[in-house]
């Protein structure tokens, strides 16, 4: 399936179709602040393992983070927030960040994978943003590569659709997303460190 939508407005009868498709277990791939992602509802084990795969990866020893609506939202699935790291996150989410946080007891087996921590995005995109609202729970994230020596990150949902058609339940177009990453920002004890540089500047 492909479905277009705006980011200024999107519509809701088309954001509860991509809802459905999660909600069955559904790989969908969609727009960001940053890259274009593929993800699956979290709750889903067996489309997390299907991304995995899609990826080349063991879906216990994957790094996948996860996308919340807001700050509220990431709250429940980690450790309590310290102050100084709550305020960093009110001053720059939405954004174009991953932040590495503890995780908490809501955080699926299969994304704990025997580490503590978990990558968390709030993206500012209205479009997932609003899938995530939609659908009650977070969805899994992880940045769809290609194989250019040049390009490291597919930006045309068009061609995005062509190369994954056969392996994702649905395309969603945002329109032309970026080749940069978000920055990921590790959190501990309130202190934090800027672990990768991409497309964000913290304030």
């Amino acid at each position: 399936m492909y479905i277009k939508l705006y980011n200024e407005n999107p519509n809701p009868k088309q954001v509860k179709e991509v809802v459905d498709i999660l909600e069955r277990g559904g790989v969908i791939i969609y727009p960001t602040d940053t890259v274009y992602g593929i993800g699956c509802d979290i709750t889903k084990p067996k489309a997390v393992e299907r991304i995995a795969r899609i990826k080349g990866m063991n879906a216990k020893k994957a790094r996948f983070s996860f996308i919340c609506y807001d700050i509220s939202q990431i709250a429940e699935y980690t450790t309590p927030i310290d102050n100084q790291t709550f305020k960093l996150m009110k001053r720059n989410l939405p954004g174009p960040f991953t932040f590495i946080l503890e995780s908490g007891s809501k955080v699926p087996k299969i994304l704990k994978s025997n580490r503590k921590h978990v990558g968390i995005r709030v993206p500012d995109n209205n479009i997932i943003r609003e899938i995530v609202r939609d659908l009650g729970n977070p969805i899994l994230t992880t940045s769809l590569k290609n194989d250019d020596e040049i390009l490291e990150y597919t930006s045309d949902p068009e061609l995005i659709y062509e190369d994954f058609q056969n392996l994702v339940d649905c395309v969603v177009d945002g329109g032309y997303g970026n080749n940069v990453p978000s920055t990921v920002i590790q959190c501990e004890n309130g202190e934090y460190e800027v672990i990768r540089q991409g497309m964000g500047e913290l304030r």
